[in-house]
């Protein structure tokens, strides 16, 4: 069932418009699609960083006190919950995309690692997601690893799409607002209702 869960919620949150295929997008924009390509490997690159960084956080803080990290796991359930409600909150906006400028796919990759390797966003993203799916009687590391890896990979496919799909994804129409908005309230719905089920099932076990 965990693993079921984590690919649903893993394919819902790469599908999701946000900043990284926002970024990619602007990018394919101002420089074409090799830039729009590097751009999508280097924020792929910065997602492992952060995936390894969070592995090595998350294996040290079980190592110190399990209590802590089934903590973690409650508070990383609630942080879901509250992702899905801001994105049913937020209001539908057009791609921002000014002040982007032909650079070179060399940059556009070295430039899509730092963006990606420093958004906040993100660290606290993997700490609270992927804590939910591991085994704690299994060697916490790999497990996190693993399935890091698998969301930055997701992820990059669908910012791979948006690069290829980039004139699509900046025309305007009644056709795609309406399917822009139904994406993200069913995105919002399931996140919300992931972090639910999580947050009860644990309950459920520990009483």
């Amino acid at each position: 069932m965990s693993l079921v869960a984590f690919l649903i919620a893993a394919l819902v949150l790469a599908v999701t418009p946000g900043p990284s295929i926002t970024y990619v997008v602007a990018r394919t924009v101002a420089g074409g699609r090799s830039e729009g390509l590097a751009s999508c490997i280097g924020t792929g690159i910065g997602g492992l960083l952060h995936v390894l960084a969070a592995a090595l956080g998350l294996s040290l803080l079980v190592a110190e006190s399990a209590l802590a990290f089934g903590l973690l796991k409650y508070l990383g359930a609630a942080y879901l919950v509250y992702l899905g409600v801001q994105l049913l909150l937020r209001r539908d906006a057009a791609l921002v995309l000014q002040g982007v400028t032909v650079q070179g796919a060399a940059r556009a990759l070295r430039e899509g690692i730092l963006v990606e390797a420093l958004n906040v966003k993100t660290a606290l993203f993997f700490l609270a997601f992927l804590p939910q799916f591991v085994t704690p009687a299994m060697p916490l590391a790999p497990q996190l690893v693993l399935l890091g890896s698998v969301c930055v990979v997701l992820n990059t496919l669908a910012d791979v799409a948006a690069v290829f799909a980039a004139q699509k994804l900046l025309s305007s129409g009644p056709a795609r607002a309406a399917r822009a908005r139904l994406l993200k309230r069913a995105s919002g719905m399931t996140i919300m209702g992931l972090g639910a089920f999580l947050a009860l099932a644990r309950r459920e076990v520990s009483a």
